[in-house]
């Protein structure tokens, strides 16, 4: 997993979530306090969901195959994935049973001082677990907001990890106060207050999270600034004069696939337009390092077919002036195709005869 994976944060927290675990069943046992057990399924179930974040990262790493010619990098994806659903499942389910039955039957706490001293420990190492995070987000945050890099991350591991810390310190001051209702009243209702918010929180970030990686599985374009980079690159005004049109896709948080079709001038022989095909790759792995799977395809312009605008949300009269992203497939819309192209059709790897299959292997696993 490389350093954007958050490998570090993944650690720190598995480290405090195993400690807290054992700490809040002891205090459970002693106490009887149902917010402690449900803080410690949550514990157990936040430290067998970095166990996942670090496996997927381990298998994301594998070679790419005949069957998976393009790796295996999204296994970090599916692995995210699984945490939301063991996050659901396991933590918020089983603390709103809980809490739903403590309302129903309360008891009062025994030996307050064990639920009271483990949630206070428990807090100290959830914040420096959640310090961790930050400090590991911030190197790869920019200047997006926290929203916004949760949104955008296409590496799971930190906005997982950041969620769940998140919802871990959240889930204590509720199991804090909750145990402190129910000490100061005498009514151990509130113990299962405490317990039912916690299984609501864990729900709710539950959700967030699968809503994420759901998006990441199905396949997310670069990032705007990628794709700004990508496009200025293509196009050197000699050779390649404009972008009919591009398509991005991440196959994995560190490797990004590029396809586009580039309009060259009519009169370049087959050798002169596979140089620039060559050149063009060059400057994308340059400009954005994370694009390892270029296909570029040559063909001649035609304005008239791109006016009539039949890429996907194009409409028609779309400006396509060079650089753009935007334009119409001629060889879909009456352009002249691959027949009048002198290379159409030629990729990078098809005209350099080199690197027939993709590289896959994330420079930073």
């Amino acid at each position: 997993m490389s350093a954007s994976g958050g490998t570090k944060a993944i650690v720190a927290a598995l480290a405090a979530n195993l400690s807290i675990a054992v700490a809040k069943f002891v205090a459970f046992l002693f106490s009887g306090s149902s917010s402690m057990l449900a803080e410690s399924v949550h514990s157990l179930a936040d430290s067998g969901n970095q166990g996942l974040l670090l496996l997927g990262g381990k298998r994301a790493q594998r070679e790419a195959t005949p069957q998976h010619p393009f790796g295996y990098g999204r296994e970090r994806y599916i692995y995210a994935f699984l945490v939301s659903i063991v996050l659901f499942s396991v933590g918020g389910m089983f603390a709103v049973y809980e809490g739903y039955e403590k309302i129903k039957e309360p008891h009062a706490i025994e030996a307050w001082y064990w639920p009271v001293g483990v949630l206070v420990f428990a807090i100290i190492a959830e914040a420096f677990s959640f310090r961790t995070a930050i400090k590991e987000s911030n190197e790869t945050r920019g200047n997006r907001s926290w929203t916004e890099f949760v949104r955008r991350a296409k590496a799971p591991e930190l906005p997982v990890v950041l969620l769940e810390d998140l919802g871990a310190l959240v889930g204590l001051i509720l199991a804090l106060g909750g145990v402190g209702l129910a000490l100061a009243t005498g009514n151990g209702v509130w113990d299962g207050i405490g317990t039912l918010c916690i299984g609501i929180l864990l729900i709710v970030i539950a959700i967030v999270l699968a809503a994420e990686t759901k998006s990441l599985l199905l396949g997310e374009s670069a990032g705007i600034e990628d794709v700004e980079k990508i496009k200025a690159s293509v196009v050197d005004g000699d050779t390649v004069t404009r972008i009919i049109h591009m398509r991005t896709l991440h196959l994995g948080p560190e490797e990004l696939l590029v396809a586009a079709k580039i309009a060259v001038r009519h009169d370049e022989t087959a050798a002169e337009v596979a140089d620039a095909i060559n050149a063009a790759e060059n400057r994308i792995r340059e400009a954005v390092p994370i694009a390892r799977v270029i296909y570029l395809e040559p063909d001649i312009y035609d304005a008239e077919a791109a006016a009539k605008g039949t890429n996907p949300g194009l409409e028609a009269g779309t400006d396509t002036s060079p650089g753009t992203e935007t334009g119409a497939d001629t060889s879909a819309s009456g352009g002249t195709g691959a027949g009048a192209a002198p290379a159409a059709g030629v990729s990078t790897d098809e005209a350099t005869g080199a690197d027939e299959g993709p590289s896959t292997k994330d420079s930073g696993h």
